[in-house]
């Protein structure tokens, strides 16, 4: 039996949703062990000790993962701003990291383009937007309006690009097929953390292009994923 994910295999959300729940159900901490790992990518990515991230936090469990990733950054001395584009945060998730030390800017998100210009070269940007619960590809709301006035800075050619770390996808790309949206506006990353299982839109283009360099955490997950991948690269 394999026991750990093939990075070649492309899974469905609704397939990697359903891997999770009976490790979730016998009690394991699958939440932690993502943050963790991404802390742990986020550190080898800051230009000097401490350094400063800023956390794009969205609703539901990929919120809930940078968040305390976020904690566990802050206790380590870095600078870490929250920047919600959520309607709610993952509560425990940003308990553990207020309480760390990190700071909550929820102005930011209001006025995402006078923010944007104060975010330094410097600064490492962990996109936790949106993961594999969102229906298709596409940005709303605050998360639309953030990573439209961080586009530009994202994809300069100049020491003024910012560096993105995204939790399970880019924000704004289809999970599954790997869509853009139509009106353009996503959020492209250096580094594409992904736990569990590879998302099939990992691989599909323009996903692919999109994701940066992919890193897959080992969750356990593999004994439990069902049927075949959607897409499969040799």
């Amino acid at each position: 039996m394999t026991t750990v994910a093939d990075i070649r295999d492309g899974w469905s959300a609704e397939q990697i949703r359903a891997a999770e729940r009976p490790l979730l159900d016998a009690g394991e901490p699958l939440m932690r062990r993502a943050a963790a790992a991404l802390a742990a990518v986020v550190r080898e990515q800051l230009s000097e000790p401490g350094g400063r991230v800023v956390l794009l936090a969205g609703s539901g469990n990929n919120g809930g993962d940078g968040l305390f990733a976020a904690a566990e950054l802050a206790r380590d001395g870095v600078a870490v701003t929250i920047v919600p584009t959520g309607s709610r945060l993952h509560d425990a998730g940003l308990t553990a990291a207020v309480e760390a030390g990190a700071e909550f800017d929820r102005a930011a998100a209001a006025h995402p383009r006078d923010w944007v210009d104060s975010v330094g070269p410097d600064a490492l940007l962990l996109d936790a937007m949106l993961g594999i619960g969102a229906p298709a590809a596409g940005l709303r709301g605050a998360a639309h309006d953030v990573a439209s006035a961080l586009l530009p800075r994202v994809t300069e050619r100049d020491a003024q690009r910012l560096r993105v770390v995204a939790v399970d996808v880019p924000s704004g790309i289809g999970v599954d097929d790997g869509a853009a949206p139509d009106d353009g506006v996503l959020l492209p990353a250096t580094i594409t953390v992904t736990f569990g299982a590879m998302k099939a839109g990992l691989l599909r283009q323009p996903g692919a292009s999109l994701a940066g360099e992919v890193r897959l955490i080992d969750l356990g997950l593999a004994p439990h994923l069902r049927g075949s991948p959607l897409v499969r690269v040799s």
